[in-house]
């Protein structure tokens, strides 16, 4: 039931809460995790609502936007709050399946003294015509023009059919294995269709695998076996490390943020694998010797996560992506530094801009001469390494088997002994 002014209807507090993480996303420009702050103080369902709220709405966005002006005489601004509870409540019944009586009744409170009106007008005229599907929902525009300039029509293509569908679960394991789950699409890798509760999965509590996209888990792979002493530099949340530390190597994590390699160690605990965990800055931090192996997986602009994270797409303008460029351009420099004579530099960035993949290397090595690029090898069937031996992974690789994050890699190798 709902008092007269909407208050108690059932619900609206998970809407209130995606309306407030919408706009710290839109407006703002936080990204989905820190606004989900806005429901912290829901029961778990009703904070998962408004996060499944917020995500269907970012994935179709420019056509949610087209279909208000279609109904609209005049243009709503875009950070108008009648814009942003019309698109909450469009993508519910586009993303969601929501009843129309649901999504009209928990959208006019959040217009309260508002353009109530205005709202009700749009929703009831684009109800009556039929709300589409949008199964092949549009990038936003900047988004859809630097993707198809950098890798052409077919792989933006591809990002329009990833966007709406639900990633498989992928996980790693600390030994091979015969888990019963899935498919193996690269050793000690499974594949799930399912992943509704992690937790109950066969083997959870026993630590012998943890959860990790497959493209996220190739740089690892590409430090050398031989390799005695290695650092994961820019290490939480683990994954990395934990790999490393599966496959025998000394590993030295490293990371600015004290609070993620607290949950570096926890993972570390629930597997059984061991690494020394160090805070600090990059930039800033020396080793006492230097290590046979750096791998760095830098800051970057995350654009290839954008199946997980839809807001990445609104997030990731030129200038932050130019932030990043710079930033990550510093890291290798120092991380260089730290490689012994002979000894490999993993670079890795889960973006899907060349800014800060392709020719963040080649700008590295022109200026440091004694690196060289070892070609990288292939791993996953579908996933070849270009004519130089870097790995570029785009959208539309492997889709038949689920797709993958955009991700880049390449493996440098110090001249000497």
């Amino acid at each position: 039931m709902q008092n007269l002014d909407g208050r108690n209807l059932e619900g609206l507090p998970a809407r209130e809460a995606a309306l407030k993480m919408l706009d710290a996303i839109l407006r703002r420009g936080q990204t989905m995790d820190n606004a989900a702050q806005h429901a912290k103080s829901l029961p778990p369902a009703d904070a998962a609502l408004a996060s499944a709220i917020v995500g269907e709405t970012l994935r179709r966005l420019p056509d949610i936007d087209a279909l208000i002006d279609s109904a609209t005489r005049l243009p709503l601004a875009d950070d108008a709050k009648a814009r942003m509870v019309l698109r909450l409540a469009l993508a519910q019944k586009i993303g969601l399946g929501t009843p129309d009586h649901a999504l009209v009744a928990t959208a006019l409170p959040l217009v309260d003294g508002g353009p109530r009106k205005l709202v009700h007008g749009v929703l009831g005229t684009l109800l009556r015509k039929g709300v589409p599907a949008i199964d092949l929902p549009r990038l936003p525009q900047a988004v859809y023009e630097r993707w198809t300039k950098a890798w052409g029509p077919a792989v933006a293509a591809a990002a329009r059919r990833a966007i709406v569908k639900r990633p498989a679960l992928d996980l790693s394991f600390a030994k091979d294995d015969d888990y019963p789950l899935g498919t193996a699409l690269a050793p000690r890798q499974r594949r799930l269709d399912d992943s509704s509760s992690v937790a109950k999965l066969p083997g959870y509590d026993d630590g012998g695998w943890w959860v990790q996209d497959l493209a996220a888990s190739l740089p690892a792979r590409m430090i050398p076996a031989a390799a005695k002493r290695v650092l994961d530099a820019c290490a939480a949340p683990g994954g990395k490390t934990m790999q490393l530390a599966a496959a025998s190597h000394d590993v030295t994590a490293l990371d600015r943020s004290e609070s993620r390699l607290s949950r570096l160690s926890e993972n570390l605990a629930r597997t059984g694998l061991n690494a020394k965990t160090v805070v600090g800055d990059v930039r800033e931090w020396s080793p006492d010797a230097p290590f046979d192996a750096v791998l760095l997986d830098a800051p970057c602009s995350a654009t290839g996560t954008f199946r997980r994270h839809p807001e990445v797409l609104y997030r990731a303008r030129p200038e932050i992506i130019a932030q990043m460029v710079e930033f990550q351009a510093q890291l290798l420099l120092h991380a260089a530094e730290w490689v012994r004579p002979g000894g490999s530099l993993v670079y890795a960035v889960c973006s899907l801009e060349p800014e800060e993949g392709e020719a963040q290397i080649d700008a590295f090595l022109a200026e440091r001469p004694d690196y060289r690029l070892q070609p990288a090898a292939q791993i996953v069937d579908g996933v070849t390494p270009d004519a130089r031996g870097r790995l570029r992974i785009v959208p539309g690789m492997i889709e038949d088997r689920g797709g993958l994050d955009g991700f880049f890699a390449a493996h440098l190798v110090r001249s000497g002994d």
